[in-house]
């Protein structure tokens, strides 16, 4: 079976845009098939009652609690927050989110929101969705999320340069990034995978990511049709499986987009288990960027406690 290339090799990969692009297409290409079947095999695995409410509380744990519209409001976004502290009011043992997620310009808003608790505020940077707009604009757009607070930036790669093969521009516009992010922000470098076209791509573009100091990877926006899937998020967790053994450097990975049900939760939770370890099992290293997957988590928890569905207004309608 192919294997990834060795730690020495990945030293001056990137040193041009033909060393570059020679280390990338030199990656092992991906089977379609073999991960397809892999990634629903493993979703078929059942979780005991026990295990599951570990499980459970473990994945609303690892929520990036998002909200990313145009019509946000400072009121939506305090609420967001509140939430993300105490996700069930009724039930003090219930944990926190990892994080909310929101745009630059409501960082600070957020920011009060979740003071004096664990919870991140995450924002979007980088011309988000699109990623469309100059260098200098997307890093004005990443000091200004800092400056107000914010504890990790979401940033978009330039997709078009990726699919023209201009790899270099990728890599550098991520190095730039997190630099601007500083030593306060950890960097979550998003690929939307939906556009990349093949599975091939989404590894190239996860190396790449990791080559130019990424601290997470990231499937999507959540605003194109296809999102986080177990395939593209089997495949990048084999990318920082991969990456950790050949430099020993640590990456998180973020699906994003699409997963609404627990049913969805737990399976790509086996997926993390069992592709790149326990060591991932934690909200600094995998996290779900969401908006009503939570509810579900919440309704399925209170069911394993109490044995019956609450009612509908059980939960807050984000």
């Amino acid at each position: 079976m192919p294997t990834a290339p060795t730690a020495p090799a990945l030293g001056d990969v990137t040193a041009s845009d033909s060393t570059l692009r020679r280390f990338l297409h030199g990656l092992p290409g991906v089977d379609p098939v073999g991960l397809e079947a892999r990634a629903a095999s493993l979703g078929t695995r059942s979780i005991k009652t026990t295990a599951k409410a570990y499980a459970i509380d473990l994945a609303i744990s690892m929520v990036d609690l998002t909200t990313l519209e145009g019509a946000d409001t400072p009121g939506k976004v305090r609420a967001l927050g509140v939430k993300a502290v105490r996700p069930d009011p009724t039930d003090r043992q219930t944990p926190a989110t990892a994080a909310v997620c929101v745009y630059p310009d409501m960082v600070a808003v957020a920011k009060e929101a979740v003071a004096g608790s664990p919870v991140k505020v995450a924002s979007v940077a980088t011309a988000f969705p699109a990623g469309r707009a100059a260098l200098g604009v997307k890093l004005a757009d990443v000091h200004d999320a800092v400056a107000a607070g914010a504890d990790e930036i979401d940033m978009v790669i330039d997709r078009g340069a990726f699919l023209a093969g201009r790899y270099l521009k990728v890599y550098e516009e991520i190095v730039a990034v997190k630099e601007a992010c500083g030593p306060a922000a950890r960097l979550k470098v998003i690929f939307e995978t939906g556009e990349l076209s093949t599975y091939d791509n989404i590894r190239r573009a996860s190396w790449l990511g990791m080559l130019a100091g990424a601290d997470f990877i990231k499937t999507s926006t959540g605003k194109v049709a296809v999102n986080a899937t177990p395939a593209n998020t089997l495949l990048m967790l084999e990318a920082v499986r991969d990456f950790r053994a050949q430099t020993g450097v640590q990456i998180g990975v973020k699906p994003a987009g699409g997963i609404r049900t627990t049913k969805d939760a737990l399976k790509f939770l086996v997926l993390v288990n069992e592709t790149a370890g326990a060591d991932w099992l934690d909200n600094h290293w995998f996290r779900f960027g969401a908006s009503s997957l939570l509810n579900d988590l919440l309704m399925q928890r209170q069911k394993l406690a109490t044995g019956r569905y609450s009612g509908p207004d059980y939960v807050t309608v984000d």
